[in-house]
Parts: C-alpha cells; structure tokens; sequence
C-alpha cells in the first residue's frame, strides 16, 4: 500500500455557542515538519496537539490550523495610555515624513500588550471537543492520502512494466550489434596493420575478451531483479517505504546507465533514454510519498 504525502481535510465542531474548525494540509517533505497555528485559548495544550499529529502522520510537512468563532465569555481590554503612546509618536514621524497616517489604528491593534486578552481555562468537555476533531481530521488526511497513494502506486507499476518492456526490445537487436562491432574491429584492424603480419588466434582470443566486457546479459537480469523487488515492495502493506523504493530505483539507474554505456548500437541506445525517462518520473512520484 502506497501512502501519499500531499492531502488536505477539514473538520468542523461545536461547543457551545462556540465552532472549532480544524484544517490540515499536507506537503511532500523528506522530514517531519508541524506547523501548527491555534487559538490563544488552547495555547496550554499545544505539546498534546502536537502528539495527536505526530503519532498520526510520520513524514511531509503539515500545516495545521484550529479557528475558533462564536461568543465565549472571554473578554479583552484596550492599553490606553500605551495604544496613544504608539499613535502620538508614529504620528509625528509621520508629519516629519509627510506619511499618510489612515493605516495607524490596525498597525497599532497588532503590537503585543496594546490588546490584552482575559486568560480563561480549558475545560475537560471542549479539551475533548477539540481533541476528537484533531483526530478526525488527522484520519480523514490519511484516507485522502491512501487514495492518492493508489493512484501514485498504478503509475508507478506501469512505468515499472514500460521499463521491462523497452529492456524486452533490446535483445533482437543483439546478435547485429554484437556482429557490428565485430566487423568493426576487423576493419579498424586492417587499416591500422596493413600488410603486417599478426597472430591470428591471438587476435580473436582479443576479441572475444572484449565483446564479453560488452555483453550486457548480467546488467539486464539485475534490472529485471530490481524491477520485481520494486513490484513487491509497492504491494507490501508497510506504509513507509519511500526510502527503500529510492534505494532500489538507484539500483535501477546503475543497471539502465551501464546498459547505455555498453549499448555501441543507435537503436539500443534509444531504448535506453527511453528507460532513462520512465525511471525519473518515477523518482518524481517517488518524492510524494512516504
């Protein structure tokens, strides 16, 4: 099962006269990275917020946001001799400057201790309001994730399958390459000795030593091993796998590369940008999941 690391969910609640709403997106990330965005009101309980997370999803980078709307019985109060503190100074700068002054209310609103919020405890029932909606949004996230992941997983084996199927085309192809080489080097031979005299034997014995450093036969097998390990790791039922998809599409490309290295025939070569381009779209689909 492939598990994607894009997803995003919401999830509404209510307590009271108050509604909680819950977002969270998710972002292709190597690492774990929460982001998480909460009322001043349940500020104390960030750290277990954090874990309902965490304990939830493993990788990608997750923004979470918990709004709060609706009449609570918090209540908050305007520093006075502060707030004309910060507004008779900006607006002398602002004369000195010739600045408009019309935006100085908001500017002012947002600076720390000019508006000061009751502290109001958390009670065990909307704890368990906000806590439940955490986790539903967390679990509707991964469902997302899944079925994203299923669609990343068809993909990907396609692209698996176009590979065995370009390696497939290569080898009517290598009787005449190995033929083509062959006559190359005799002719290469010939214009280089002439008339001179050269051992025979001793030159085929040269020959056949360097069309086997040519003969990609073990290069091909290891591929179509990689190729069916890639296969049953995408169908393993561990949710974590990226690493080791990554791993073996590096296997992969070692193979693909010495075959393209070794290939000395156009038609081969071709196949092999072929392969080439499949297996990076799939270390780009590889990079969505976890």
């Amino acid at each position: 099962m492939i598990v994607s690391m894009t997803g995003y969910a919401k999830v509404k609640g209510n307590f009271g006269s108050k509604e909680v709403t819950v977002e969270i997106k998710s972002l292709n990330s190597k690492y774990p990275d929460l982001r998480l965005k909460i009322p001043f009101a349940y500020r104390e309980k960030e750290m277990d917020i954090r874990k309902l997370v965490q304990d939830r999803i493993q990788r990608g980078k997750i923004e979470m946001n918990i709004l709060l709307n609706g009449s609570s019985d918090e209540s908050f109060s305007i520093n006075r001799p502060l707030f004309k503190q910060f507004y008779n100074q900006l607006s002398e700068i602002s004369k000195e400057l010739n600045m408009p002054s019309n935006e100085f209310l908001q500017s002012i609103m947002r600076i720390p201790n000019v508006v000061t919020v009751a502290d109001e405890d958390l009670s065990n029932e909307e704890w368990d309001i906000v806590s439940t909606l955490v986790k539903q949004a967390c679990e509707l996230l991964l469902e997302h994730m899944v079925e994203e992941g299923k669609a990343l997983e068809s993909d990907m084996k396609d692209r698996v399958q176009a590979i065995m199927n370009l390696l497939s085309q290569i080898e009517p192809l290598e009787d005449t390459r190995i033929q083509t080489i062959r006559t190359r080097l005799n002719k290469d031979l010939n214009d280089l000795v002439n008339d001179v005299k050269y051992d025979k034997n001793r030159f085929e014995q040269e020959i056949l030593y360097y069309l086997e450093k040519l003969d990609f036969t073990e290069e091909k097998v290891r591929l179509t091993q990689h190729a069916q390990y890639f296969t049953d790791v995408l169908e393993q039922d561990e949710t974590l796998k990226g690493r080791k998809l990554g791993f073996i599409t590096q296997e992969m490309g070692r193979e693909i590369n010495t075959l393209g290295a070794k290939a000395q025939h156009p038609e081969i070569q071709r196949y092999v940008v072929q392969m080439k381009d499949e297996l990076e779209k799939i270390k780009e689909q590889l990079a969505n999941i976890m």
